[in-house]
């Protein structure tokens, strides 16, 4: 099956429209999930009044926006293999396409994790949740590297970014959980005093 010149050049504009979709709703479903995690420190009307509300956005986030982008990305992918089949025989398409499965565990996941919120059975706490918020930047720019390197994929460099990233990461929330404690603790003075 022959394909015509510009079919290539839709799937891709196509996958990458989806992978913005797809993340831009990944990022944002555990953020959902932190502040749900959160409510939980609540008083009883409120709580539950947040709690719905945060479930209700999860649902719409989930439903209307990540998993579309997650079915127009894969669909397109697999209209740029079926134009560009010689990928399917190049490593640095296997790496990602193992980076891509993650993701996929990751979305499966972040399902289980609002179907838990939402009964009540969930035991991630908001710090590990800051931090499972945190591994779709890692496995995207991973993905993004293999794409745009491909054979000269840099491993070395990739390594230490990835290092980086993490360290960079773990401090960045230590900090916003320092300052977080410490403006509760001014605010609690404040009211006190």
């Amino acid at each position: 099956m022959t394909l015509p010149p510009e079919a290539y050049l839709w799937f891709k504009t196509l996958h990458i429209v989806g992978v913005v979709v797809w993340f831009a709703g990944l990022f944002y479903l555990v953020r959902l999930f932190i502040y749900h995690a959160e409510a939980a420190e609540l008083e009883p009307p409120l709580r539950e009044a947040f709690e719905q509300q945060y479930g209700l956005m999860e649902r719409r986030l989930a439903n209307i926006i990540t998993t579309p982008g997650l079915v127009l990305t894969v669909t397109m992918a697999i209209g740029l293999l079926v134009a560009e089949p010689a990928w399917l025989h190049q490593g640095w398409m296997h790496a990602k396409l193992g980076f891509v499965v993650a993701l996929l565990a990751y979305h499966l996941f972040c399902y289980r994790l609002m179907g838990q919120l939402q009964a009540g059975t969930c035991r991630w706490g908001p710090k590990p949740l800051r931090a499972l918020n945190e591994l779709p930047t890692l496995l995207l720019v991973v993905v993004v590297m293999l794409v745009v390197f491909k054979a000269q994929f840099p491993t070395w460099a990739a390594t230490w970014l990835q290092v980086g990233l993490v360290l960079f990461m773990a401090a960045s929330i230590q900090f916003y959980a320092r300052w977080r404690r410490l403006r509760e603790a001014a605010a609690a003075q404040g009211a006190g005093g």
